[in-house]
């Protein structure tokens, strides 16, 4: 049976929007607010460009902290343990959903086809890394859209 494979112009929704509380990025998902309001009008290659911001973002964030060394079986655990992440993204991406996931639970990255480049708290990795994609998220909004 195939597998259902999300485009990359899917949403990057979480269902914990903080932009109904005036926030100009959200801190789930990280895109602007006037993104959210818009996603159903954009066109197919505007969600993408947005897609890749934030997909180029959690590169930048984990690629210095993790290495992944089998991506097929990163992603099977991850459909074992029913994370939901995006197939159609880079496999580093998914590190962040698994992290999300697993909130401060330990877990062996091993287990998961990961490599830790250095050494990380498991009970503040989540936090450090959501806290640095929403600054890049926050300086990139503050650069393009305040005057």
């Amino acid at each position: 049976m195939a597998k259902l494979q999300k485009k990359r112009s899917s949403t990057p929704c979480l269902g914990i929007c903080s932009t109904t509380f005036g926030d100009e990025v959200c801190k789930g998902c990280k895109r602007f607010s006037h993104e959210i309001v818009s996603w159903t009008k954009y066109s197919l290659e505007e969600r993408e460009i947005i897609n890749n911001r934030l997909e180029q973002f959690k590169i930048q964030i984990l690629q210095s902290r993790f290495e992944i060394i089998d991506s097929e079986l990163l992603a099977n655990k991850l459909d074992e343990k029913a994370i939901n992440f995006n197939h159609s993204l880079d496999p580093l991406t998914w590190i962040f959903d698994l992290f999300r996931a697993a909130g401060s639970q330990e877990f062996p990255l091993g287990n998961f086809g990961i490599k830790s480049l250095n050494h990380f708290n498991p009970k503040t990795i989540k936090d450090e890394i959501n806290d640095e994609l929403l600054k890049l998220s926050e300086a990139h909004h503050e650069r393009y859209f305040k005057t």
